[in-house]
């Protein structure tokens, strides 16, 4: 673990650089057809959506900014996505010191589209001390379902413990691609001692779902993570998911997660992960 230094630097109220990136919808060719513009309109957005992990992705730029490697070994993000990025918008993300301590510090954040609407908010932290430790025995290697059943309240009730998914991480050309999709280009992402993004480990949550019910259009709501390690080159990964809630409201579907990313059974990533596995259908005049 990398020693935590609290910056005297850093004061309640400081506003730090805002970071400034060009939205890109780069799944849209993907099986989840919200990112496809002519369905997204189906359910009432102007065009296919930036996806909820790019737009995390986005958004963890000022903190690695602020924190450096510490932040991604032991700090905490949430990210709640409100209104929709399109292809091309610019993106504001704009961090704002919370709390300033000796035990640590906080930031609120905020993600602004060119008309200054606020369509993502969350929070990150790191502190001094360690991570809460994780009940390895609360998630389980599952194989995945075959076949793999339509995504449903019954369906994930009845298997509220994922199918895991494994992958070897390569910080080579699939990092890269990465990289490319989301416009970043910190040094802690490259170079012989790279780490992964963590918007790659929070895709992972994404994927475990995708892989488990069988899904239409969905969309990514919201991610509440504490990091516990970085991944390096040939790390070997797990993903472990248990269903933590299945429910409605207005209309939409929702499921969350409670995923956890590991290698060789040590913690990597543990994020709370709610999605809308059905969105509600605009209905045509």
């Amino acid at each position: 673990m990398t020693e935590v230094v609290v910056s005297p630097a850093f004061a309640v109220g400081d506003v730090l650089p805002e970071y400034r990136v060009r939205a890109h919808n780069a799944a849209t060719h993907s099986d989840n057809k919200i990112h496809d513009d002519d369905v997204a309109k189906q359910y009432g957005f102007a065009g296919g959506l930036v996806p909820g992990v790019t737009v995390y992705a986005y958004m963890t730029r000022p903190v690695v900014d602020a924190f450096g490697l510490a932040w991604v070994e032991r700090g905490t993000m949430s990210g709640r996505f409100l209104k929709p990025f399109y292809e091309g918008e610019e993106v504001t993300v704009r961090a704002t010191v919370t709390r300033a301590d000796t035990v640590g510090v906080a930031l609120d954040l905020v993600a602004t589209n060119p008309a200054g609407e606020t369509c993502a908010i969350g929070a990150a932290s790191l502190t001094t001390g360690e991570p809460a430790p994780v009940d390895m025995t609360a998630f389980a290697d599952a194989s995945l379902p075959s076949p793999v059943p339509p995504a449903s309240e019954a369906a994930l009730r009845a298997r509220p413990q994922l199918g895991s998914l494994h992958q070897t991480w390569d910080a080579g050309t699939p990092a890269a691609h990465f990289l490319e999709e989301i416009a970043d280009d910190h040094a802690l992402w490259t170079g012989g001692d790279a780490v992964a993004h963590p918007g790659y480990l929070i895709r992972e949550a994404n994927n475990v779902l995708a892989r488990n019910v069988r899904l239409g259009p969905w969309i990514h709501v919201s991610s509440e993570t504490q990091h516990h390690g970085a991944v390096r080159h040939g790390d070997q990964l797990s993903t472990q998911a248990n269903v933590l809630d299945v429910f409605e409201r207005k209309g939409h579907r929702f499921v969350t997660l409670d995923v956890l990313v590991a290698a060789r059974n040590r913690p990597i990533l543990r994020t709370t992960h709610t999605a809308i596995y059905e969105p509600r259908r605009i209905e045509a005049s």
